[in-house]
């Protein structure tokens, strides 16, 4: 028979620390109480579940567009602490932005280490998307990824930059840009990248495509 004493591998130092991590997350002063409550039942364990999955370099999640235009991300993501660059509020505010409403996107970001050093430009990458048959996104999958991932996450994924893959938008200089979702030492950002087939990346960066559409 299978002993009951399900505990009898595991280290004192683990259990201790079990017990001191609930105590933290409760506030409970004594370790006595705190493995009464667990075993009455008073306090419950929830599973956290990633906004993300992750397999063999390509990290897919979903968003849902509301309807939000580009001037109200500018004002809803700045809301929120996060800072908006001069050219993404150019492209934010071109008639070439475009939202949707109640669009779930299923997205798949390619990371950068997926590809050599020298084979790390936008038009190599287009076409490695199109082989998997992704699609190119809307613009405001840029805008729905910030708001999504906070740069601790972005970190965890082991990138700097989530670049959406979308159509080019000229900013106010005219230059193409894609947006993208940004950590820094001074900030989370929603940026601008530019945006010509021959640009080479970096190993830190990730390139959103879209999976599939559903209304």
């Amino acid at each position: 028979m299978k002993s009951e004493f399900l505990i009898s591998g595991i280290e004192t130092g683990k259990l201790n620390a079990m017990v001191k991590n609930i105590m933290t997350q409760t506030g409970i002063t004594e370790p006595e109480e705190a493995v009464r409550m667990m075993n009455s039942g008073e306090l419950q364990i929830s599973v956290i579940k990633s906004k993300w999955t992750e397999k063999d370099n390509v990290i897919r999640f979903s968003v849902i567009s509301d309807g939000t235009t580009g001037e109200q991300w500018i004002a809803r993501l700045e809301d929120k602490g996060f800072r908006v660059g001069d050219y993404a509020k150019s492209v934010l505010r071109s008639r070439s932005f475009k939202p949707t409403s109640g669009i779930t996107y299923e997205i798949a970001v390619l990371k950068g280490e997926f590809f050599s050093d020298s084979d790390r430009i936008t038009k190599t990458i287009r076409k490695e998307a199109k082989n998997r048959k992704f699609s190119t996104p809307n613009a405001e999958v840029a805008c729905l990824i910030r708001e999504k991932l906070s740069d601790k996450e972005l970190e965890a994924m082991g990138l700097y930059w989530i670049v959406a893959m979308h159509e080019p938008i000229k900013d106010s200089d005219g230059g193409p840009k894609l947006l993208d979702a940004y950590r820094y030492v001074n900030g989370s950002w929603l940026n601008t990248h530019y945006g010509s087939p021959d640009i080479k990346w970096g190993r830190g960066n990730g390139f959103a495509f879209a999976v599939s559409q559903v209304s």
